[in-house]
């Protein structure tokens, strides 16, 4: 880890494309670890990750459903306010953009999978994970827009 295979399905915005979907991977026995979903007017995108993505094409393919993959950074992070923030400002300040972003519940021991698409995902693995006892002992800071800012 942390740089993984994100799948994004295509689907017609229409009551149960979705249900069909997240069915046929059950199906597979395909356990998401996170995911989102984003409609716009006649089409939606399901993003997830997944531990097993040779059953996700499976049941995909089977569905006849378009999907594709993208490349992600994959972070264990503790469940508390300020986790996602942190890790996007430590990218921030390295110059990487957030395209987006999503969590879920795929972490051990009560942490959370959060999932970052961003515009350089080699440089961003290699900042988050150089020098994990630094983001590790940041993580419980308060985010740098809360530190001494003036309530605007």
């Amino acid at each position: 880890m942390p740089i993984s295979k994100q799948i994004s399905v295509f689907l017609e915005n229409k009551p149960g494309r979705l249900a069909n979907v997240l069915s046929a991977l059950a199906g597979e026995k395909v356990n998401l670890n996170a995911m989102t979903v984003m409609a716009g007017q006649d089409t939606g995108v399901l993003r997830f990750v997944s531990d097993d993505k040779a059953k996700a094409h499976t049941a995909l393919k089977n569905l006849g459903t378009r999907f594709s993959e993208a490349d992600v950074v994959l972070l264990e992070l503790r469940n508390q306010p300020g986790a996602m923030a942190h890790v996007c400002e430590t990218l921030a300040g390295q110059h990487i953009n957030v395209e987006y972003a999503y969590s879920g519940p795929g972490g051990r021991n009560g942490k959370s999978i959060g999932v970052f698409k961003v515009s350089n995902t080699e440089k961003a693995a290699r900042i988050l994970t150089d020098s994990p006892n630094n983001l590790r002992r940041r993580m419980g800071r308060r985010p740098m827009h809360t530190r001494g800012t003036p309530g605007y």
